[in-house]
């Protein structure tokens, strides 16, 4: 006879941010640790076999970044285009979890774009009525400003819904498992147009860069019931099962309220390049390896972290990762190539991500953030709010009330919607 499957026992969740937290943060913690005890393994148990996978991946970047090797995929968005692109180049993708895409705009392209994006703020006086950095966040950056909180261009909307985005984000979504327990999670060919901002960094700019961080959620991640589900291989005793690349649950839930939270689901973070950038300038690094949300998951159950810390982890700030909790994983933070205007970067939407200071930067650091954020339930919510910013010309509602936009006639229109961008904005639901 075969053994009867263990009961586990059931997780208290919180789908609103609890009024206690650190008490919240002690229960949770304990009914983790009886939960993953129930299966018959321990917490260490558990935590070692993440740990040694990690680590061997680790030591695998860290030594071919030594050599010279390249770390980061390159593909060519002919390839993307032409359906060509190698079993290589996608296993080299879904293992590191990042990627460039050569030639995703033609290069002409992308210099009209950054050129517009000065005769736009310009032409309505942005500089003159900027009032500084509208978050904590990336006011860390030191910039005046270098993060502009501007969403509504012709240029940046020309990129968001052009037919060269929509295929480079259908190919990263179809990367996930999208279908699973009967239900399509998300439409990987039906992009939601989330609006972010640009990014101008000029020559000569010292800049204080970013920290290792990743935004997925904060302890929503442990305390909502979708999340629980999204990841509860790694807490039922089965965390050998734990698949990064696996949508189920995770297009239902929303992260906690916060000033740096995203209510969007995003398979692949972005940015499209609008100027040439040497990869020893002030770029972005990741850690290559999509496996480390069970890391990271999993560590604050450990013994020596206090029964009410996440290693750092709680609301209205970004996840951090830090040489105190997490020092296997900084080892392996790896920049981008250098890249040129017309290129985009893509990075799966759970990995660890910094951004290098910069002394007297060389050349320009200019970037439209795009991410692949596919048509699911979580993002058809989020689009309501975004077509009201759209036709008023406000800052979305995931960002500072800056709004800068809302006089500016020469923002980009709704007659100017093609239909990728109608369906983006869900005014359109017919197929592509």
């Amino acid at each position: 006879m075969s053994a009867s499957p263990v009961t586990l026992p059931p997780l208290p969740y919180w789908d609103q941010t609890p009024d206690d937290l650190p008490a919240a943060i002690r229960e949770i913690k304990a009914a983790l640790r009886a939960r993953i005890a129930a299966s018959g393994r321990t917490v260490e148990q558990v935590f070692k076999v993440v740990e040694d996978g990690i680590r061997a991946e680790v030591e695998q970047t860290t030594a071919a970044r030594r050599n010279g090797e390249p770390i980061w995929p390159v593909i060519d968005y002919a390839d993307i285009a032409a359906g060509t692109v190698s079993a290589e180049q996608v296993a080299q993708l879904r293992r590191r979890g990042c990627l460039v895409v050569r030639g995703h705009f033609e290069r002409d392209q992308a210099l009209a774009w950054d050129r517009e994006i000065v005769e736009y703020v310009e032409s309505n006086d942005f500089f003159a009525d900027y009032r500084g950095p509208g978050d904590d966040f990336f006011g860390s950056v030191g910039s005046k400003p270098e993060i502009y909180p501007i969403y509504w261009s012709p240029a940046q909307m020309q990129a968001r819904q052009s037919d060269r985005m929509a295929r480079v984000q259908a190919f990263l979504n179809r990367q996930w498992t999208y279908a699973a327990d009967g239900v399509q999670w998300f439409d990987p060919d039906r992009d939601s147009l989330y609006p972010d901002r640009i990014r101008r960094r000029p020559p000569g700019t010292n800049s204080g860069g970013l920290g290792a961080h990743l935004d997925p959620g904060t302890l929503d991640l442990w305390m909502t019931r979708s999340s629980q589900k999204a990841f509860a291989h790694l807490f039922d005793g089965t965390v050998e099962q734990y698949d990064p690349w696996q949508a189920a649950h995770r297009t239902v839930g929303k992260q906690y309220p916060g000033s740096t939270m995203c209510s969007a689901f995003r398979t692949f973070q972005g940015w499209t390049a609008l100027s040439d950038m040497d990869h020893d300038q002030g770029v972005l690094h990741t850690v290559p390896i999509t496996g480390a949300m069970a890391y990271l998951m999993l560590r604050p159950l450990l013994p020596d972290v206090p029964d009410d810390d996440m290693c750092g982890v709680t609301v209205n700030q970004v996840f951090p990762v830090s040489e105190k909790w997490h020092p296997l994983l900084i080892d392996a933070l790896t920049g981008i190539p250098d890249v040129k205007a017309g290129d985009s970067v893509w990075w799966h939407c759970d990995m660890i991500h910094s951004v290098a200071p910069v002394t007297d930067q060389q050349g320009w650091g200019n970037v439209i953030y795009i991410p692949a954020a596919p048509w699911c339930p979580r993002n058809e919510e989020y689009a309501a709010q975004v077509r009201d910013a759209f036709f008023t010309g406000s800052s979305p509602s995931d960002f500072p009330d800056e709004h800068y936009e809302r006089t500016w006639a020469n923002r980009f229109s709704p007659d100017d919607l093609n239909h990728t961008g109608r369906r983006g904005l869900g005014l359109d639901q017919g197929v592509r």
